[in-house]
């Protein structure tokens, strides 16, 4: 009999992948909760969307064999939830929370790989005394406990700064804080950390270098990294340039940062589901920096591991909340190397005037194999009204690519991106 798979949130792009992973011949994928409620909006309704998801897992005629999911917040907080109330495999939402939430977080990580991680302390945005009490030195970088994607991250390098920041946070840090509030109440805290709640941010001392993410899972206790991805920003900016896979770090700090991860998701307890964690590597100091750690596979790296590896890390996702140890491939793709680019504009607003035609991004994709061009904005919209956007730059496209070496993959996109036509109007510089 096939198998039942429940994914939250599934969209067009990511079923096409997990079509095509192994086994699929044997899995019946059922959408749960519209994409556009956690792609294309800033409001989560998480007890809405628990009750809704509920409902509709209960009504299923057949078993229910599999929940999961690949996306962040509010996917992967809702996981743990509705996996315990129907018996499927996925890890305890305190493991879970012991990675999103970013406090909770650095304190276990202070336990267990105290050096790999910079000096940080919590503090209330409301709290019109909160810099005095942060303890740290120019510059430093602030964040909500929970967000996602870079969305409402700032680097202080002065008051002004910090002021601008709290502004900011101030006014939208609640999108997040209530629904993430109400995910904390379902699980047991420590003293320490029910203080910390969604509503407060975290200050971070600067880490920096070359950055990466390394993608793992855990079965049944056993910690198993795969794969490394590097992470490459524009020049000057937070803002993201490209994910290139696989990652051009030496061997060596790639061997620390997954004997790193193995330890500290030992640590933390969590069992049973993907992670990927980002990292820095300070090349002048040899000094390795743990950024952050994420309770699912990413789903911008689904492609590259495709093109690469021969099958999407959706395998990944799949095979461990069907109770399986996952069955990766490694190095058996079309390409040696791939990436996925990010078109980017860096105003602070503006209309979309013009985006690419489909004739036309088929014509680009057509001349250039491996290729594939999925806007982010169509006609008439506000770059202000787009999802999970930086502090700094809005994303109007995403660019999937293979190549055969890295200089072809730049020249390649280069040729891409003379074609991509899109046009703006009433600019906020």
């Amino acid at each position: 009999m096939a198998k039942n798979v429940f994914v939250i949130g599934l969209n067009d792009f990511n079923l096409e992948k997990l079509q095509h992973i192994r086994g699929a011949e044997d899995y019946r994928y059922h959408g749960v909760i519209e994409p556009a409620e956690v792609y294309d909006t800033d409001y989560f309704p998480i007890p809405d969307m628990l009750r809704r998801a509920e409902t509709q897992l209960r009504a299923f005629d057949g078993t229910i064999d599999a929940i999961a999911g690949y996306m962040d917040f509010p996917v992967s907080t809702m996981l743990p939830i509705l996996c315990s109330k129907f018996g499927t495999r996925m890890t305890s939402l305190e493991s879970l929370l012991k990675c999103e939430h970013k406090y909770w977080s650095r304190l276990c990580q202070r336990e267990s790989i105290k050096r790999y991680i910079p000096n940080f302390t919590a503090f209330d945005p409301f709290d019109d005394d909160a810099l005095d009490g942060i303890g740290l030195d120019f510059p430093f970088f602030v964040k909500p406990i929970k967000s996602s994607g870079s969305r409402l991250g700032f680097r202080i390098n002065r008051k002004e700064d910090f002021d601008h920041a709290v502004e900011r946070l101030r006014d939208e840090i609640g999108l997040i804080s209530e629904p993430f509030n109400y995910v904390l109440e379902q699980a047991n805290l420590p003293a320490e950390v029910r203080e910390v709640d969604g509503g407060h941010c975290m200050a971070e001392e600067i880490i920096g270098g070359r950055q990466c993410t390394v993608e793992g899972y855990v079965f049944e206790g056993d910690v198993v990294p795969y794969g490394i991805v590097d992470s490459i920003r524009y020049p000057g900016v937070i803002s993201f340039f490209r994910y290139q896979y696989p990652s051009k770090l030496p061997y060596r700090v790639r061997r620390r940062m997954s004997d790193i991860s193995k330890r500290i998701m030992r640590h933390i307890g969590y069992d049973n589901a993907a992670f990927n964690i980002e990292y820095f590597w300070d090349e002048a100091r040899d000094r390795i920096s743990l950024l952050e750690i994420n309770t699912r596979i990413s789903q911008s790296h689904c492609d590259l591991f495709e093109k690469v590896d021969g099958v999407s890390h959706h395998q990944v996702t799949v095979d461990l909340a069907l109770g399986k140890r996952p069955d990766m491939p490694s190095r058996e793709g079309a390409y040696p190397l791939a990436g996925k680019f990010f078109h980017r504009v860096f105003h602070k607003d503006a209309t979309v005037a013009r985006v690419p035609t489909r004739k036309e991004i088929m014509e680009i994709e057509s001349k250039i194999p491996g290729t594939i061009i999925l806007p982010q904005v169509h006609e008439g919209m506000r770059l202000s009204d787009l999802p999970e956007q930086d502090s700094y730059s809005y994303a109007v496209a995403y660019v999937f690519m293979g190549a055969n070496n890295q200089s072809t993959l730049l020249r390649n996109y280069d040729r891409v991106l003379k074609k991509l036509k899109f046009e703006f109007t009433d600019i906020v510089e």
